[in-house]
């Protein structure tokens, strides 16, 4: 599936390495890079995120935006303090450091599994239909669509989004992807 990193001008292509690197650095994922002039000032967007690393631990939250907007702009900062043939982003910039929002389509298989258990709506093809994410790979994830479990390849899924529900989901539907899952 394609990535999300978006590089707007020759700022993001520099750029990009450089905030991965700090991102990764402090324990996060770069989900998208966005680079573009506001007024006489250019706009920093980046664009954080983790995977659950099995003890609930994934997602991001305040503290840690913090955390990562302070590594970022120190990043920033030595990249313009280093450059003698003049500054990337051409001077002053706003940095901005956020979370995917619950609109953000899943794409990449860490996104299929920071969505599991949780109800999706997904697009293929002339399909669309509304499922319950079991377990996911590199190549696919597995689906409750009504009381069936199906192995849906990430290539063949045009579009995903994460549904909000206020309710844990169903136990019924839970034991149907543990058994399927269990049973593989």
């Amino acid at each position: 599936m394609p990535g999300q990193r978006q590089r707007i001008n020759g700022a993001g292509e520099t750029l990009e390495p450089v905030v991965a690197d700090a991102v990764a650095r402090a324990g996060y994922d770069l989900e998208t890079l966005h680079v573009q002039q506001a007024g006489r000032r250019q706009l920093v967007k980046v664009v954080v995120d983790r995977e659950d690393d099995g003890t609930g631990a994934g997602g991001i939250g305040l503290d840690q935006v913090a955390e990562v907007s302070r590594a970022v702009s120190a990043a920033l900062d030595a990249l313009e303090d280093s450059r003698t043939a003049g500054s990337v982003l051409g001077g002053s910039y706003t940095l901005e450091v956020t979370s995917p929002g619950l609109d953000r389509p899943l794409t990449k298989p860490r996104h299929w599994r920071r969505a599991r258990l949780r109800k999706v709506a997904v697009r293929q093809g002339e399909d669309s239909y509304t499922a319950r994410v079991g377990d996911a790979d590199e190549h696919g994830v597995r689906l409750l669509v009504g009381k069936n479990v199906r192995h849906v390849r990430y290539a063949d899924i045009e579009h995903a989004v994460v549904e909000v529900e206020f309710r844990e989901p169903p136990a019924d539907e839970v034991a149907l992807l543990e058994h399927e899952e269990g049973s593989r």
